[in-house]
């Protein structure tokens, strides 16, 4: 089913959608899910909170890329189900790893200042991405969208670990840089 139609049956209200939904992107779902968290368990969690979310935000939302809006809400919710299971203690899983080393580029503060920069800051992130090759760009993305390990990005790509860690280390500097000389304090 396309994804039109899908975003069709949840502005009519109509359940079959997250059946459909279930069928085309859970198994997307749950890999962004269990990259995060780790767990099956929790990661059919978010993924059941995922469609539930959808439901419940379709209307007023239309998706334009289904995808993207699924992908979104699934990461948000398992990054949240990361911090309640994490708590009181560091964590030792991948996600610690992936926020640890994106914290020297994107600082994590809450101000009110820097919710107002938070679009800006998407926006010229987006445009870094843009000035990386691709496959820099989705060693990237799977590193910090999608949590992946580097082992895994390596199989991926058919490089080696050592060239991935290079690879992501350069670019987090690059988009330090990129980022500094656009006025943002990290």
């Amino acid at each position: 089913m396309e994804d039109k139609d899908i975003v069709n049956l949840y502005l009519q209200r109509n359940k079959v959608a997250i059946k459909e939904t279930a069928l085309k992107y859970g198994n997307y779902c749950k890999a962004i899910a269990k990259n995060i968290l780790v767990s099956n368990e929790d990661a059919e969690e978010c993924v059941n909170d995922t469609y539930l979310h959808t439901w419940n935000s379709i209307p007023p939302h239309e998706p334009k890329i289904l995808s993207t809006y699924l992908g979104k809400i699934t990461r948000r919710l398992s990054f949240d189900k990361f911090r309640y299971n994490n708590a009181d203690k560091r964590g030792g899983g991948e996600i610690s790893l992936v926020l640890e080393e994106l914290s020297e580029c994107v600082s994590g503060n809450e101000s009110v200042e820097n919710e107002l920069n938070k679009h800006l800051l998407i926006q010229e992130i987006n445009n870094f991405l843009d000035t990386l090759s691709q496959e820099n760009c989705n060693i990237f993305l799977c590193r910090y969208w999608y949590a992946m390990p580097v082992t895994d990005i390596a199989k991926r790509f058919k490089i080696t670990e050592n060239n991935v860690s290079v690879t992501l280390n350069r670019t987090r500097n690059k988009l330090k840089v990129y980022l500094t000389e656009r006025g943002f304090e990290l």
